[in-house]
């Protein structure tokens, strides 16, 4: 594989992902095809349930670039949409259980499935889709796709319960947040990729170039949507702007800013992520606070590092179309504001 290096910079100014989507759109409608054929139940709820959220406008972003990976590699069975639907109902499996571990009210612009259905109806509605990743990741056949699968299902939960364990804990460094996240989030862009290319047949180093697309995607697209939590209102991002704060969850933009505040400063985030500081003019004074120390744009720089990292990953892939629209798709991860 050659080294030239794809720059963020050499790019257009407005990143779109509709060069991804037009690039995904015919593997996408058989993968859509499977998502809705396997998520039915004589079990009415089940369906009502997972479609509230599956049908809920999401970008579909990982299964998405498990089919553009697919078409980088030159890739043309038919294995991968199945792939993609496992990758998908692994996703929304964690999502559901998020909510309810979080209290969550929106979830893409709309009440949050425990809200209308229950926390009970939630996880056991998770519990359902996750085993119908298994049941799709068992019938590929391959025991190299399922263990990639599997041990991405492992991290993701390890991920979550170090969150949980982070939560309402000042000392949260940014190490241990970028560990976090790399967990909770990248390891599923980091498998929906490399699983592209084994299904291709590729070498080796190919499935490594493309876990570390993936994950480097991941790590700045959680960076991002973190940022956004504290830079952008609820029309936007479809959920309740200062969730994390109210939560107590130590994202980058808090972790910076109390380690650039002044002490007074610093007691304020004391208390605010103990759980004693959550009203509005609470959080109010947390993003004047945030935007005084410029930490929403710091994350965001961060973000852009990992987004370089996840270009430079795949420069070794043949020009193309393929190639462009991820790395564009990229971009639009990191300048969106939603």
């Amino acid at each position: 594989m050659s080294a030239d290096v794809v720059s963020l910079q050499s790019r257009r100014s407005q990143p779109s992902l509709a060069p991804m989507l037009a690039l995904t759109a015919p593997g996408m409608n058989s993968v859509n095809a499977v998502i809705l054929d396997r998520m039915q139940s004589e079990i009415p709820l089940i369906p009502a349930l997972a479609g509230h959220l599956i049908s809920g406008g999401g970008k579909r972003m990982r299964p998405m670039l498990l089919v553009a990976a697919a078409q980088l590699c030159g890739y043309q069975g038919t294995r991968h949409h199945k792939l993609a639907a496992a990758v998908e109902f692994l996703h929304t499996a964690t999502l559901l259980h998020d909510d309810v571990v979080d209290g969550s009210d929106m979830r893409r612009g709309k009440a949050a499935a425990n809200i209308v259905f229950g926390n009970a109806a939630t996880v056991l509605v998770g519990d359902f889709l996750f085993t119908r990743a298994f049941e799709l990741m068992v019938e590929d056949g391959s025991l190299r796709i399922l263990k990639i699968f599997s041990q991405a299902s492992s991290i993701i939960a390890e991920g979550e319960v170090d969150q949980l364990t982070a939560q309402r804990r000042i000392e949260t460094s940014e190490e241990h947040y970028l560990q976090i996240i790399g967990s909770k989030t990248a390891a599923l862009f980091a498998a929906a990729t490399r699983m592209a290319a084994v299904v291709a047949e590729k070498s080796e180093a190919e499935e490594l170039a493309l876990e570390a697309f993936g994950r480097n995607l991941g790590i700045a697209f959680q960076l991002v949507d973190d940022a956004i939590d504290y830079d952008s209102d609820a029309a936007e991002s479809g959920k309740d702007k200062g969730d994390d704060f109210r939560e107590g969850k130590m994202t980058l933009p808090v972790i910076l800013a109390y380690a650039r505040g002044s002490a007074e400063e610093r007691k304020f985030w004391e208390e605010a992520i103990a759980g004693f500081r959550t009203e509005p003019e609470d959080l109010a004074h947390a993003v004047m606070l945030i935007n005084r120390h410029g930490c929403v744009e710091a994350t965001r720089d961060r973000a852009r590092h990992y987004a370089h990292r996840a270009i430079d990953a795949i420069a070794g892939f043949p020009a193309g179309e393929a190639r462009s629209a991820m790395a564009e798709a990229v971009e639009f991860a990191v300048a969106r504001r939603y």
